[in-house]
């Protein structure tokens, strides 16, 4: 079955960077578009970022100027690199893919479990 793995969070201080990376099985990444979103407490999914199949990326306002999203489809990952962290950046990240998943074959719109960034003042 399709498996999303986000890693790379944690505490970090404000100011601070952190990288997150995104990997996955049972989906191929190469030619599917990809996202990553996030989510704090009592508030709603928010869009952070995507990058289409051919490189091209996007951002929410909250992240354009800090965040990096990149993929490599040679390994199947997509990472989101975060600087210069606020306190509101606190949340749980989420890894999202649309695209053909394996066992059972279904096209579908998936994600992972989350990992979870907190920003110290």
């Amino acid at each position: 079955q399709v498996q999303l793995v986000e890693s790379g969070g944690g505490l970090v201080q404000a100011g601070g960077s952190l990288r997150l990376s995104c990997a996955a099985s049972g989906i191929i990444f190469r030619g599917n578009p990809m996202a990553w979103y996030r989510q704090a407490p009592g508030n709603e999914r928010e869009l952070v970022g995507g990058i289409t199949a051919s490189g091209y990326t996007h951002y929410g306002d909250s992240a354009r100027g800090r965040f990096t999203i990149s993929r490599d489809d040679a390994k199947n990952t997509v990472d989101l690199r975060m600087n210069s962290l606020k306190s509101e950046d606190t949340a749980v990240y989420y890894c999202n893919v649309k695209g053909w998943g394996e066992s059972p074959r279904r096209f579908d719109d998936y994600w992972g479990q989350g990992t979870q960034v907190i920003v110290s003042s």
